[in-house]
């Protein structure tokens, strides 16, 4: 499994690994593949630690609700900027205990535009694209897209994505603590 998420990693951000800066092509490919590669050859790294896996009680009964988890125990790292506009770019690792008490990794980037109310105060609402591998899909690569926020002061923030669904499935806001490493 972790093999697997290692492997789909490398291919995220694999256009970094190749003599392939050929920043002159211009175009929406050019721009992601430059985006990821600037962030992948940042010098910077954060910590997260997951901490709540909130399951939307409009989309769950009760009987499900009290056999899910909703203490996701992991850890992750990645490697983040900051660009010319103060907006937070990260490529990430993590893998926590999911809703079924499973281990589930994921990997991706994101991207946050940020709002500084000062130097030591920032929010942020962006978005997150990447895979996760869970045991009740054999640990297949499933496709991520999904909207994040975030309230940062100074190196510490809290960080929060929510997973869209369906009745009895998704509509869960997951939250992690991010520590950026300076």
């Amino acid at each position: 499994m972790i093999k697997k998420l290692a492997v789909i990693t490398l291919l995220i951000i694999s256009p970094c690994f190749h003599a392939f800066a050929d920043t002159s092509s211009d175009g929406f490919w050019s721009d992601v593949k430059n985006t990821l590669c600037e962030t992948w050859n940042s010098s910077e790294y954060e910590l997260y630690v997951p901490v709540s896996t909130w399951h939307n009680r409009q989309f769950y009964d009760k009987e499900k609700i009290d056999g899910y988890n909703e203490q996701p125990w992991g850890l992750g790292i990645g490697k983040y900027r900051y660009d010319a506009d103060g907006d937070w770019h990260g490529i990430y690792a993590m893998v926590f205990a999911d809703s079924h008490n499973e281990t589930e990794p994921v990997a991706g980037y994101a991207f946050q535009k940020m709002w500084h109310a000062n130097n030591d105060f920032r929010l942020g609402a962006g978005y997150t694209v990447g895979v996760t591998l869970r045991q009740d899909y054999h640990y297949l690569p499933i496709p991520v897209i999904a909207p994040l926020a975030s309230i940062e002061y100074k190196q510490f923030a809290v960080q929060s994505t929510y997973i869209v669904g369906g009745q009895g499935n998704g509509n869960i806001l997951f939250t992690w603590l991010k520590w950026q490493l300076k």
